[in-house]
């Protein structure tokens, strides 16, 4: 009983135990709640206010880049890279925006000049950042007292959640708009950021390098009179035992230059053109266009859609220790450059697809669209050239003035200076003028074939068959007439002379064959014309050159015949009896200026006219629809390009979209149906002949660096290509076309031909304020970035608690400047030890 009766208060005792173990975890577990409670009954609005950017923090923080962006944080455009949250809170009457600014995936090592970099990612060298400021029109904070506020309540609360992104706060007074900002590293170290801005007249010195490296290592110095202010007297003993004599302060450079644009309203005239002023002061010469020489000029002008070329040049990573040396990096040529960039500025309407605003072919197929829609109810042209237009809003008309260009060439087409022939002139103009226009609108080969006849006649009239003869003896030379031309590599079979091509009245097509099937004497008159050319030919000779095919040769294969070429005629035209040397020996010399016509143009051409005037308006505008699209493909087929692929692969899908809209539209099929399908041709058109526009420029500008030239339209053909509708991306039109292409070390001279040195005439600064000159040019933006670099272990920075590892080095000290003579600014980032 003794020892039951033990155990049992044995057993008690051991529950009291456990009972006063679990009272006091239970009491400590309380104390502990306490501890975390948050007592704002007697917090400030500022404690509150820290709390609540903490709260924020550490729910970023927590949800990490990937789930921030399902949860709505936005892109921020242009940077692929780049995202951002942000939240709304209120202190006292205030309320601020704070944004969480995040990469959505590591870059690792960052290049200073990315292009893909957030200013304030390259001005002070981060990758995070915090941004925190008030919601106002401006966007800053007013004056100092609230900025320091600010910066303090986002630096305890980043502390508290153990947050090492940078935090910033915008600040503004009259004078400046710049940033402040602190960074904690650990428990040693703190970086700290400030920028600043000088908007004009800045300071001599500050525009050359060497005044901008003594500026950086001003601010180093000032550091060091900081810690003075903070540090006993033995610790700052110590800072400037380890302070270097000669500081190695890290250098790297982008240069930003821009073509000059060539304004063509503003040329100014040279001494030759200004010699050849007219009485009135006009030149005689017309401004020359820069598509003077492309296939549309015949039909209007094209805006450049390249207004210039930015080029970069940028200067990698250097150390310099003397003031000195920044002299020489001035001086130095751009061609020292480590790399060039380039960036073609393309003009608004390329980035602006809005349909319309673009002034080309596609624009007035638009137009005859339009007209082809209206058309269905007219039943002559009368009543739909006389249709009510009084409710329409005329001073929204698309009718141009036509660019200077264009007007001199009409006006040189009209007043000829040659008045012996004006009145030749003014009639082969006038037939030129209505065969491109009714070439143009009407699919009517036959009107097209009698104006080509009467320009001929008058050709001959003026004596153009004569153009182009030449022969061995003036007695064969004045024997010839109706000479086309030599052709070449063929020699008479008897004479051996040069072989003429006659100028024929040849026809071609269906009316050629009706002709023929008439019993027309047409192959007479070829013959005869053939010998007029060539007055020593022979039925052989003629053969050869109007039927090869009848010509069957029998020369060696090795290439040595002798002459005449051993050769005979197909048995066809061999056979006793044929009709074709009968008419040979019948047929006179006569060329074809002395021939009979074998129609009459303007009897056909009425003939072709009243067709046109008795046609339904709808009918004539199919095929005005018809040709003014093939034709308008046709002349932009021609544009030399440089041979894109991706032009060419474009120019077969506009073709095969054509045909296959184009055969329902001649299929008789309702206006309402084909309506839709021909604006999106037109779409469709307005967008290939815009980049092919935009490839000719290019390959213009580039002839000689064909590398690049595509390179770069294949970059701004991927940018454009979601705009074409090819793609289920979406389209954003606001965003602006920024690609960068790396020059070659060979292309570098053809690139520097973009900036031609500035000649006298021009307008030039004559004294320019910054060096690295390119062909006299100056960069229109300068972009520095100076550090200085030290070991953890080393100096004033080594610590008895390292937080990282002795080899890692850390940027003391960096400054990022940017700006031009006008414009300067200044972003400072130091990392103290506190």
């Amino acid at each position: 009983m003794a020892s039951t009766s033990s155990s049992r208060c044995a057993k008690h005792r051991r529950i009291g135990e456990d009972e006063e173990e679990d009272d006091d975890d239970e009491e400590e577990e309380a104390e502990e709640e306490l501890e975390r409670f948050d007592d704002f009954t007697i917090a400030s609005s500022w404690e509150r206010f820290i709390s609540e950017i903490e709260a924020i923090c550490r729910q970023w923080l927590a949800d990490g880049p990937k789930m921030l962006m399902q949860k709505g944080a936005e892109s921020v455009p242009p940077f692929e890279n780049l995202y951002m949250i942000k939240r709304e809170l209120k202190h006292g009457k205030r309320v601020y925006s704070m944004e969480y600014h995040f990469m959505k995936s590591a870059k690792g090592k960052n290049s200073y000049w990315d292009d893909d970099t957030h200013s304030m990612q390259l001005s002070f060298g981060v990758d995070e950042f915090l941004m925190i400021a008030p919601l106002s029109a401006s966007g800053v904070v007013l004056d100092d007292p609230e900025s320091t506020k600010l910066l303090s309540s986002v630096a305890i609360a980043l502390s508290n959640c153990g947050s090492n992104w940078p935090a910033f706060v915008p600040i503004h007074d009259p004078s400046r708009k710049a940033y402040i900002g602190i960074q904690n590293l650990g428990t040693v170290f703190t970086r700290r950021f400030e920028a600043d801005r000088i908007g004009s007249q800045v300071p001599i010195r500050l525009m050359h390098l060497e005044g901008l490296h003594e500026l950086f290592l001003s601010k180093f110095v000032s550091v060091f009179k900081c810690f003075y202010c903070f540090l006993m007297s033995s610790v700052l003993h110590k800072i400037l035992t380890h302070f270097p004599a000669r500081i190695k302060v890290h250098f790297s450079m982008k240069l930003t230059y821009r073509t000059p644009e060539y304004d063509y309203d503003n040329e100014t005239l040279d001494s030759e053109a200004t010699e050849s002023l007219t009485e009135n002061g006009v030149a005689s010469h017309p401004r020359k266009q820069w598509d003077d020489d492309c296939p549309w000029a015949e039909w209007y002008s094209a805006d450049d859609p390249v207004k210039g070329f930015e080029l970069t040049a940028i200067w990698g990573e250097r150390t310099f220790e003397e003031t000195l040396e920044m002299a020489e990096v001035e001086n130095a040529s751009s061609f020292d450059a480590d790399s060039w960039f380039l960036h073609p500025v393309v003009s608004q309407y390329m980035v602006d697809d809005s349909i319309g605003k673009f002034v080309g072919f596609a624009s007035q197929l638009h137009l005859l669209v339009n007209a082809y829609g209206s058309s269905v109810e007219a039943q002559f042209l009368e009543d739909f050239a006389a249709a009510d237009t009084s409710g329409q809003d005329n001073s929204k008309s698309t009718t141009t003035v036509p660019p200077p260009s264009v007007i001199d060439r009409v006006m040189k087409d009209l007043f000829s200076d040659e008045a012996g022939n004006s009145n030749y002139m003014e009639a082969e103009n006038k037939y030129s003028r209505a065969m491109r226009v009714v070439s143009f609108a009407f699919s009517s080969d036959k009107l097209a074939i009698c104006i080509e006849r009467k320009k001929k006649s008058l050709d001959c009239e003026k004596g153009a068959g004569h153009k182009g003869e030449t022969s061995n003896t003036m007695a064969v030379n004045k024997a010839r007439k109706g000479s086309a031309g030599v052709v070449p590599k063929m020699m008479l079979l008897n004479s051996f002379q040069e072989m003429h091509a006659p100028y024929t009245q040849g026809l071609s097509g269906q009316l050629e064959r009706d002709i023929l099937s008439s019993g027309s004497s047409a192959p007479c008159l070829d013959m005869s014309a053939f010998k007029a050319a060539n007055p020593d030919a022979v039925f052989e000779d003629f053969i050869r050159w109007h039927s090869p095919g009848d010509w069957v040769s029998e020369d060696t294969a090795d290439g040595n015949s002798g002459w005449p070429p051993k050769g005979k005629l197909s048995q066809r035209m061999s056979e006793h009896g044929n009709v074709w040397r009968k008419i040979w020996n019948d047929a006179p010399p006569l060329p074809v200026s002395e021939q009979k016509s074998l129609l009459d143009p303007v009897r056909e051409g009425e003939k072709v006219l009243h067709y046109l005037e008795t046609l339904r308006p709808q009918q004539l505008l199919e095929q005005m629809v018809c040709t003014a699209f093939k034709s308008s493909a046709d002349i932009l087929n021609t544009t030399t390009y440089g041979g894109f692929k991706l032009t060419k692969t474009k120019m077969d899908q506009l073709y095969a979209t054509m045909a296959s809209t184009l055969k329902s539209l001649q299929g008789n099929s309702d206006i309402s149906d084909l309506a839709g399908d021909l604006k999106r041709l037109c779409q469709v058109f307005e967008h290939i002949e815009k980049l092919l526009i935009l490839a000719a420029s290019i390959h213009m500008k580039l002839i000689d660096a064909p590398r690049l030239a595509q390179a770069i339209f294949a970059d701004y053909f991927n940018y454009y290509l979601p705009k074409m509708g090819t793609t289920l991306e979406s389209i954003c039109y606001e965003k602006e076309f920024t690609t960068k292409e790396k020059v070659g070390m060979h292309e570098r001279d053809a690139v520097s031909n973009l900036f031609p040195p500035p000649t006298a005439n021009q307008s030039w600064r004559k004294v320019l304020s910054m060096g690295n000159l390119l062909n006299g040019h100056e960069p229109m933006r300068r972009e520095i970035i100076f550090s200085v670099q030290e070991r953890i272990s080393n100096g004033h920075y080594s610590s008895p608690t390292p937080v990282c590892t002795d080899d890692e080095q850390i940027q003391t000290h960096r400054m990022y400047i940017s700006g031009t003579s006008n414009d300067l600014w200044v972003a400072l980032s130091v990392t103290s030890w506190d």
